[in-house]
This record gives C-alpha cells, structure tokens and sequence, in this order.
C-alpha cells in the first residue's frame, strides 16, 4: 500500500453533504494501484474516513457494470453514508457556507425537478481525499471559503515560477510566518499531490516532447505545471496542471506562449507553436 498520497479532490455538493461521493479512477494512479487488492468490481465493503483525527466509518462500493459492452471504461467508486450519518453532520458543519448556500437555492426550485446547484467559483469549497498506510482508512481535508480566501492573500504576493518550483521541489521559505505557513499548508500539499499523481500518470515523461531524460540516470526530473497561473487563478484541478521535462518548463515561463485548449497546443510569440503530445487527462 502507497503512503499519505492524493486521490482525489471533490467539489462541495449536495450528495456530498448528505450522501457520499464517486470517485472517477481515470487519472487516479495512486488509488488504483492501492485500490485492485483490497475491493474488486462489484465489491464493498466498510472503511474508515479521518476528519480532524477522528475516524468515521463508511461504505465503499466498487459498482459493477457489463465489461464486455464497456472493454476500456475505468472502474468507479462510490463512498456511501445516510444523512444523519456522523460524519455527514461533520460535513455540514465544516462546510456550513455550501449547506447554507445550496439549501436557499434548493428552496427557489421545485424539488422534484432535482435541479443541480451550481455555487459560484468565489464560494466553492472541497475536499481532498488522500490514501494512509491502511487498506481501509483515508484521510479528509477540507479548504473552506475562508481558507481559499486567506491563502489567495498570501499566494497573489508569489511568483508563478517561484510557486511552482516549491512545489515540484523540497523548499521551506525560512522568512515564513507561522500563520503564513499554516495558511498556505493545504493549499501547497494539494497542489503538490495532484502533481505528483500526474507525474506517475504520464511515467515521468513531458507531454510536450515525450521525453523522460532522467530515465537513464534513474532520476525523476519531470515537473508540473499550471496552465493558467495558480497564483492568480487559484485553480489546481489537474485539468490546470500538465507535466513537461525542466527545458520546456523554463521555456514556457520565459517566453509565455498562449495555450490553445482546443488544439492542445503552445503559440509562441515568434510564430512557434508546439502540440502536446501525451495526453490522458485534459
């Protein structure tokens, strides 16, 4: 079983608050790896939640579905608890803004239409799930309005590259506050995770060039990097983040070329342009 690594991050939702929350495994190379032991298709079984130290316990269903007309559709997994459950108690609480939000727009509507509430970007809020030592047990962390909001007040004073380089490499800022520190740790851990599980998704290989240098040294020495810059968009979802060798990586920075979602493609102000090559996630 793999360490205290991400799995995924899921957006405050009304299921979430009241009755769990899937897990798509497309690009979740850390939970698969753990996950094919310990449940297999069609399985569920009990597990463990951690929220502020304390355990919660859960269903966890690996849902079933025909293999031979879906060869290639990846498995999914559903975290499963009753409302008046524990730790959905928890969750509204800690999430109170979402609850509060949703629950006045639930009002507005007719609840047999079942209308999904979309909460606008200034007052989304998530959780991170991340895998511990155990089979059985997982980690929550939650980042709040307040938190987003505290962290973008220290992060909009950085620099992108600057950013980005504590991230893809061990750096402690010895000028730091402690309430700086604190401020920025989840925010700086999720970032870092999903990552790394890109990394591991593309074998530590660029998406622009293919490459993986470091191969031949046995050396891990691919990067990650956020299309549109995290220090002002505050957006880590791994649809933000690719992974490219160092040489494209200063490139980039230097030059900023325009990215071209459509296309998958990097338009250098010289008439450049560069298409990414590996690509399983955006």
């Amino acid at each position: 079983m793999l360490g205290d690594c991400y799995v995924y991050k899921k957006e405050v939702d009304w299921s979430l608050l009241r009755e769990g929350m899937s897990i798509p495994l497309g690009i979740q190379v850390v939970f698969q790896k753990s996950i094919k032991d310990f449940i297999k298709r069609g399985e569920s079984k009990y597990i463990f939640l951690i929220l502020d130290g304390k355990p919660y316990k859960v269903l966890l269903k690996n849902q079933i579905f025909d293999a031979s007309r879906y060869p290639t559709h990846k498995d999914i997994l559903q975290i499963r608890y009753s409302p008046d459950s524990d730790i959905a108690v928890k969750l509204r609480s800690v999430f109170s803004s979402s609850y509060s939000f949703i629950s006045e727009e639930r009002l507005k509507h007719d609840e047999k239409r079942k209308k999904r509430v979309s909460i606008p970007e200034e007052k989304r809020e998530y959780l991170a799930v991340y895998t511990t030592e155990y089979d059985d047990t997982y980690l929550l962390e939650c980042i709040t309005c307040r938190e987003k909001a505290d962290a973008r007040c220290y992060i909009v004073k950085e620099d992108e590259q600057s950013y980005e380089t504590s991230l893809n490499y061990p750096y402690r800022d010895p000028s730091a506050s402690i309430d700086t520190v604190q401020q920025l740790v989840k925010i700086r851990k999720l970032n870092r995770a999903i990552g790394e599980n890109l990394k591991l998704l593309y074998g530590f290989r660029c998406q622009i060039c293919g490459d993986n240098f470091g191969k031949k040294f046995d050396a891990d020495i691919v990067e990650s990097h956020h299309i549109e810059h995290f220090v002002k968009s505050m957006n880590n979802d791994a649809d933000n983040q690719i992974v490219v060798c160092p040489n494209h990586h200063r490139v980039i920075h230097s030059a900023e070329p325009v990215f071209q979602r459509s296309k998958l493609l990097f338009v250098y102000s010289n008439g450049v342009s560069e298409k990414i090559v590996l690509n399983t996630h955006l």
